[in-house]
């Protein structure tokens, strides 16, 4: 009985990083500031200022991945209706104007494709 509970307990102190990581990333603000989302194979940053909404882009250990291939839309409720902005490649990131200021923490859905076609998404709550 004994080594059944330190195995049990074990396991559990082993799982508790993973956990602990996976909030982080569901609700964790990103080295730029912004709201951080898992987003497949990648997390994702959203930072909007005004109109400009910018996206960066890290991989499953938070390093920052170089935009270069990656393109996106960010579907952003602003007003009860939604803002579409088109995300293409920029200095940091993916960056792209909307049409009407969204404020500091609109909610919405940042879809991005890799270079490799493959397509991931994150919800912003």
């Amino acid at each position: 009985m004994p080594i059944r509970k330190i195995l049990t307990a074990g396991t559990l102190a082993l799982a508790l990083p993973v956990c602990a990581h996976k909030a982080c990333a569901h609700e964790g603000t990103g080295h730029h500031g912004g709201r951080l989302v898992e987003a497949g194979p990648y997390h994702i940053e959203l930072v909007t200022k005004d109109r400009r909404v910018e996206v960066t882009i890290y991989d499953a250990k938070e390093k920052a991945v170089s935009p270069a291939g990656f393109k996106g839309t960010a579907i952003l409720v602003v007003g009860g209706k939604p803002a579409r902005v088109v995300l293409v490649p920029s200095a940091a990131g993916l960056a792209g104007e909307a049409e009407v200021a969204l404020g500091a923490n609109p909610k919405g859905v940042v879809q991005i494709t890799g270079p490799d076609g493959a397509a991931a998404s994150g919800k912003f709550n």
